[in-house]
């Protein structure tokens, strides 16, 4: 008889590709996840993964059965949420994958608030800058910014308005001037992001409904959203952020707003890989979330 145990591990790990991995998020030796896994091979009847020394993959047995046990888990999940109800009290964990800027200077209070309405759920809160694949990385959902394209996810709008804005210091643009066209960025110094390894320095804007590139420079580079957000505080160039990371700099006048006529689109949505991992929680939070920054965003 097939286990439900063996069946989720042998998910996560063709998710993760090591059985190390998949049991260290399980609380299990590694011997013990390759033992789960061989005896569900027996069970079926077929090889799951092939495995070398330096390498675990699927096989094709392995790929197509894949889908079929995320399916059973799904139900089984789904079936357990019916007979605890929408009015039951959250419990178990739930793990949400943010941007560390988002995530620290906006979403923590909130967060706060969505425990202390759930004490019987765990929540695990992973900030990163880098975009969280929510079929490997062991999170239910993930908050993403911008342009979200992925067939393989199902996203819940939080803020479809968002935009992203050029800003700079006063202090900054008294010394160097303030651009007047998008041609001019060429000759400022940008505050640069970092998209693992590579410098995002190729801004794109919407033209007249057509896209345009500008190729900016700059000698500030950070894989961390927020310190782009202090460098520019700081006079020390450009940035091209999201319009509610900045939005109250605006206000208060600690930085400008420059060229308001051109910016991109910016939305800030949650995603999941299935529709139906949207379980009570996630529902419940992106509630929350969907809310408050709605409430906190004044449009530009």
């Amino acid at each position: 008889m097939i286990r439900f145990d063996d069946l989720a591990l042998f998910v996560r790990t063709a998710a993760l590709g090591s059985f190390s991995a998949a049991a260290r998020e399980a609380d299990l030796l590694p011997g013990q996840a390759s033992a789960a896994i061989k005896r569900l091979e027996r069970e079926l009847g077929l090889r799951l993964f092939a495995r070398t020394t330096r390498a675990l993959r699927l096989t094709a047995e392995g790929e197509q059965y894949l889908d079929t046990a995320r399916e059973v888990l799904d139900m089984l999940r789904q079936g357990r949420e019916r007979l605890r109800g929408d009015d039951a009290p959250l419990t178990g964990t739930l793990r949400l994958s943010a941007p560390s800027d988002l995530g620290r200077n906006v979403l923590l209070p909130w967060l706060d608030v969505f425990r202390a309405a759930h004490p019987q759920l765990t929540l695990q809160l992973l900030l990163s800058d880098q975009v969280a694949d929510v079929f490997r990385e062991p999170v239910d959902a993930a908050i993403r910014q911008g342009r979200f394209d992925d067939a393989r996810y199902v996203t819940l709008p939080l803020l479809p308005d968002n935009r992203h804005v050029l800003v700079a210091a006063p202090d900054y643009l008294a010394r160097r001037g303030r651009p007047t066209r998008l041609e001019d960025l060429r000759e400022h110094e940008a505050v640069l992001y970092m998209v693992g390894a590579r410098a995002y320095d190729r801004w794109n804007f919407e033209v007249d409904g057509q896209r345009q590139v500008v190729h900016v420079r700059g000698s500030l580079l950070s894989n961390n959203a927020d310190i782009t957000r202090q460098w520019a505080l700081a006079g020390h160039g450009i940035a091209y952020k999201s319009w509610l990371d900045v939005q109250a700099d605006i206000a208060a006048g600690r930085l400008e707003w420059l060229l308001p006529d051109h910016g991109e689109p910016f939305p800030i949505q949650l995603a999941c890989p299935h529709r139906r991992q949207f379980s009570p929680a996630v529902r419940q939070l992106h509630a929350l979330l969907a809310e408050r920054l709605q409430a906190l965003f004044a449009p530009p």
